[in-house]
C-alpha cells in the first residue's frame, strides 16, 4: 500500500508541476489572444463545469498568484505526506482518509477555467492546444431539449462549442458561447486556422452539412 501511495504521490507531484508550466505558457500566449478581447466577448464565454465566465490569464491576477504560491506549498505538503506514509504505518489504517486528503490537496491550486483562441491554436482550461492537434469542433444550440438547457439561465438558447482532439489521451471538452455574434467570431477564427467542423444534421432541414457553411439559427 505504501509503495502504491508513493507512486500515486509522484504522479500527483508531476501533474502539479506540469499544470503550472502549462499555465505559465498559456499566460504568455494569451497576451496575443484573438478571442476573447473585449469585455463583451469575455462575458459571452461560459465554462460550463463551473458556470462562470472565462477567467483572465495574467500574472497579475489573484488567481494566478494563488496557483503560483499554492503549488509550492502543496508540493511541500505532498512530500511531507509521502514521507509520513513511507516511514509511519499510517496508511493501512487511514487509506480512505489519506486518499481523500490527497485528492483535496491536488485540487486546492486549480486555476479557474478559461478559453482563448490564439493565432496557432486554443487555450482551454489553462492549457495550450495547437490547431494541428485539434481533430474537429462542433456547435450545438442549447434549446429546451438539450442536456445543458436549464443548468444556467445564461446558457439557455446559447451554443455549446465542443472540441475533439487527435491525442486519444486528451478527452473531448467544450465551452458555452452565450450569443450568436460572438459565436460567429469564434467559428470564423477556428476556420481560419484550418480546424474542421464536424458534419452534423441540420434540425430545421434534415440535411447534413458543416456548421460554418450554414446559417446559424
Amino acid at each position: 500500500m505504501s509503495i502504491l501511495f508513493a507512486i500515486i504521490s509522484i504522479i500527483g507531484i508531476y501533474c502539479l508541476i506540469r499544470n503550472f508550466i502549462n499555465l505559465k505558457k498559456a499566460i504568455d500566449l494569451a497576451g496575443n489572444a484573438l478571442f476573447p478581447v473585449t469585455e463583451e466577448q469575455f462575458s459571452s464565454v461560459l465554462i460550463a463545469r463551473e458556470w462562470k465566465n472565462t477567467s483572465r490569464l495574467s500574472k497579475e491576477t489573484k488567481s494566478y498568484q494563488i496557483v503560483k504560491w499554492g503549488t509550492g506549498a502543496v508540493l511541500i505538503l505532498l512530500t511531507a505526506l509521502l514521507v509520513l506514509v513511507m516511514y509511519i504505518d499510517w496508511l493501512s489504517s487511514s487509506l480512505f482518509s489519506s486518499a481523500y486528503l490527497f485528492y483535496l490537496i491536488l485540487n486546492a491550486v486549480k486555476h479557474p477555467g478559461n478559453f482563448y483562441i490564439v493565432p496557432n491554436g486554443i487555450i482551454l482550461e489553462s492549457k495550450f492546444i495547437s490547431s494541428s492537434d485539434i481533430k474537429e469542433y462542433s456547435v450545438e444550440k442549447i434549446v429546451r431539449w438539450h442536456a445543458l438547457y436549464g443548468l444556467d439561465s445564461r446558457a439557455n438558447n446559447g451554443f455549446k462549442v465542443s472540441f475533439d482532439f487527435k491525442n486519444k489521451l486528451t478527452p473531448p471538452d467544450y465551452v458555452v458561447i452565450t450569443n450568436k455574434k460572438e459565436l460567429e467570431t469564434v467559428i470564423e477564427l477556428l476556420n481560419a486556422q484550418g480546424i474542421h467542423s464536424k458534419m452534423l444534421i441540420d434540425e430545421s432541414t434534415g440535411t447534413a452539412g458543416s456548421r460554418e457553411n450554414r446559417k446559424i439559427r
